[in-house]
């Protein structure tokens, strides 16, 4: 009988044993699931974020394409005499996003012209370099759209919590070493880059997802469609690449 009740007990302890190892695992499994499910999700809205920002950005060229099609002259817009209809007060200091983080104008102007969060100096902005390899023609970015990408059109509309930027700045082909001046001639030479300007649009988002676009416009004449009428212009994209 004692070895009965002796046996009993070792197979009961066999069991406990056994119980606690198949809860233990099961625990392990259960709690690698949830990091695996965590970890999808937040993959999953990385990528949205990354697309998203492509989008609002493209937005932000589609916007200043808009307004700079309305201008006979780019040369107050590289000055920045002139900007876009779609501001959202001056064109330095911070700005919140929609998950509390901010972005600084000023950091962002500064890293497009030299690459750097602080001050250009005009050395800066005419050093030759591979991004910008035009010397004393190269672009000086000025902002000229910025904004909630929500606030885009009239109503509720888009529904986005993307901030967006687009600067305007003069295009590399000019030959006249001034960056704020819509080309002209020298002499008997022909200005390039006369009516050409280039559009760089930042679009910043929650998860820290950021997207750059740049483009190469140009104003076309086109020959009156019948004799005595007006010749009438056009503003067309020559290029338009994905930076970031």
């Amino acid at each position: 009988m004692k070895k009965i009740v002796r046996r009993l007990d070792a197979e009961r302890g066999v069991a406990l044993v056994i119980a606690l190892m198949s809860t233990t695992l099961l625990l392990t499994l259960g709690g690698a699931l949830i990091l695996l499910s965590s970890s999808e999700t937040g993959i999953a809205a990385n990528f949205r974020a990354a697309h998203e920002a492509k989008y609002a950005a493209d937005a932000a060229i589609e916007r200043t394409l808009a307004d700079l099609r309305r201008e006979s002259d780019f040369t107050p817009i590289l000055s920045g005499a002139l900007r876009s209809s779609f501001v959202d007060g001056l064109p330095s200091g911070t700005r919140t996003l929609a998950d509390g983080a901010s972005v600084d104008l000023d950091q962002i102007t500064n890293r497009a012209n030299c690459n750097k969060t602080t001050f250009c100096s005009g050395t800066d902005l005419s050093a030759t370099t591979t991004e910008r390899p035009w010397g004393a023609n190269n672009p000086r970015w000025t902002l000229y759209v910025y904004g909630p990408l929500a606030n885009l059109l009239n109503g509720p509309i888009v529904r986005s919590g993307f901030y967006v930027v687009a600067f305007v700045g003069d295009d590399g082909s000019e030959n006249d070493d001034d960056p704020v001046l819509d080309g002209f001639s020298v002499g008997s030479v022909p200005n390039p880059g006369r009516g050409v300007v280039r559009i760089r649009a930042e679009a910043f988002g929650s998860r820290n997802a950021h997207a750059v676009i740049e483009a190469t416009v140009a104003r076309i004449e086109r020959p009156p469609a019948v004799p005595g009428e007006q010749p009438s212009t056009e503003l067309r994209v020559l290029t338009r690449s994905d930076i970031r």
